[in-house]
């Protein structure tokens, strides 16, 4: 998967709404929204596969004419987006684009069926990263989410690209058309 295209991609949608937007602010409150962002976007991911619902014989939500599995990815490449975007607006992208050297191993990884421990470490480090400002805890949130869609949900890197090559389209026409 070529990781710095998907960071480009990420920046250059990032920077086509806020010229859009007209939003004009600081770094700060820039980087302070790409983790809120995140933040939900990651719930939002939790939520359609609905993993933690463990009183639901069936789990896993969807949108009209998508299977849960097709959703739920979409949902992934969201926050997918954030962890992009986040990298290149902390120069963090050295984290991002290492670690496609691990993906083998990360897909060697063992599935988890319970995943509310991983998703709680990861936000535990997500929070980190922005409180402390901790590239350490960005890098291992960074992983885990990895593994979250390459082991977890079972996505191939061809799946996860084209998936976030298409949303990334699809935002980019919200903008012209007033979203």
């Amino acid at each position: 998967m070529d990781l710095q295209a998907l960071i480009s991609s990420s920046v250059y949608l990032n920077r086509q709404i806020e010229q859009k937007k007209q939003l004009f602010w600081s770094n700060e409150a820039r980087l302070q929204n790409a983790f809120v962002s995140l933040d939900v976007e990651l719930a939002e991911m939790a939520n359609t596969s609905e993993w933690f619902k463990v009183w639901k014989t069936h789990r896993g939500k969807s949108e009209p004419n998508k299977t849960p599995r097709e959703t739920l990815l979409y949902e992934y490449v969201d926050a997918l987006d954030f962890f992009l975007l986040i990298s290149n607006l902390k120069n963090w992208n050295h984290f991002v684009l290492n670690s496609e050297a691990d993906f083998d191993k990360i897909k060697h990884f063992k599935k988890e069926d319970n995943l509310d421990k991983q998703y709680l470490a990861m936000k535990r480090m997500l929070f980190d990263a922005y409180f402390n400002r901790s590239g350490e805890s960005f890098n291992h949130a960074w992983r885990l989410f990895l593994k979250f869609g390459l082991v977890d949900f079972g996505y191939s890197e061809q799946e996860i690209k084209d998936a976030f090559n298409n949303k990334n389209q699809i935002n980019l026409k919200r903008q012209d058309s007033n979203y």
